[in-house]
């Protein structure tokens, strides 16, 4: 049929030897010449491409199977399901760019200025949104390094909380106070993930200077223990609780620290309970918790505020018991009138 409508054309204006019939003439020599020459290249490029489409989709979907086989958690896998789709997106659409260039070139059409256009726009672009290019390229490597995952505790950009929602340009972070902060992924610089396999918590117990060192760290070994062993939190705890002594005398205080080595995020219940039973056991024995306020009018009489305990012979020993310059009352004087 095309070639009678050739032979049909050939009359008239198309007639061979007139300037229409030239023209023809010289379409048809084309179209042989890009059948020849330009048309097989261009097939192959585009099962080259269709073949680089096809295995970027099994390399994803590869990385997804892999994903759910091994995975932890479900929220891992939607990280890399996440990951494995913009990995897909982009590199289909880099592909067909190409391609489509390669077909504008192969046609005729000088890419020259579309390419010198495209690079001014995309300088102008990089320019006006390099913030959005760093909050992705920062959300991939999170994503890729596993850094932290929905539902972590952590702290970024100076900000803590409960990881709500990831993207690839922003984290969400709820705060203790319910505050849901948004922190774009490029101003993440240092994470701090508080739910990576364990929590330590450090009790400081604050014991007056008058009890027995000795007396207090028997009290606190034991009630540790029973912390550790209770049905509620045997199963949180990963170590033995650690009773370090003495660490530090601050005035009439001794401060005893302990040491719980707890599941990650779970020494909240513990070291609440322990310290309950430190406030009973305190009362229980008869000992003072530590003030940094409290003075003493001699080494060995009771702290100021405390009960006396003993008989009138006691306060006449202590009448007659040198005077601690640091008990003597400072002068009060009116800094305005100097008068006292």
């Amino acid at each position: 049929m095309s070639g009678f409508a050739l032979l049909a054309l050939r009359f008239g204006i198309f007639a061979e030897g007139r300037f229409m019939g030239k023209v023809l003439d010289e379409w048809v020599y084309d179209t042989q010449e890009f059948v020849r020459t330009k048309l097989p290249h261009l097939i192959l490029v585009v099962i080259i491409a269709l073949i680089l489409m096809r295995l970027l989709r099994l390399i994803t979907g590869r990385m997804i199977r892999v994903a759910e086989r091994h995975a932890a958690d479900s929220t891992r896998i939607g990280q890399v399901r996440t990951l494995a789709g913009i990995v897909r997106t982009t590199g289909i659409a880099v592909i067909l760019l190409i391609v489509s260039m390669v077909l504008l070139a192969s046609v005729g059409v000088n890419l020259a200025p579309l390419l010198a256009s495209a690079g001014v726009a995309g300088v102008a672009i990089g320019l006006a949104a390099q913030t959005i290019v760093k909050d992705v390229l920062n959300g991939a490597l999170i994503l890729i390094e596993d850094q932290f995952n929905v539902g972590d505790v952590v702290t970024l950009a100076g900000l803590s909380g409960t990881v709500e929602a990831m993207t690839l340009r922003k984290t969400t972070i709820r705060g203790a106070d319910g505050t849901l902060y948004m922190v774009p992924n490029s101003q993440i610089t240092t994470v701090a993930n508080q739910s990576v396999d364990f929590s330590v918590a450090t009790i400081n117990i604050s014991v007056d200077f008058s009890a027995d060192p000795n007396k207090v760290i028997e009290i606190l070994t034991e009630i540790a223990a029973e912390v550790r062993n209770s049905p509620a939190f045997k199963d949180v705890f990963l170590a033995e609780p650690q009773i370090l002594g003495v660490d530090a005398l601050k005035g009439s205080q001794l401060i005893f620290p302990v040491v719980f080595k707890t599941k990650a995020t779970r020494q909240v219940g513990p070291v609440r309970e322990f310290q309950r039973r430190v406030r009973i056991a305190l009362e229980e024995h008869q000992m003072l918790p530590g003030d940094p306020m409290r003075v003493f009018s001699t080494f060995g009489n009771a702290p100021a505020g405390a009960e006396s305990t003993a008989g009138p012979a006691a306060g006449l020993e202590a009448s007659h018991a040198p005077h601690d310059p640091t008990t003597i009352k400072p002068q009060e004087t009116n800094p305005f009138t100097a008068e006292s």
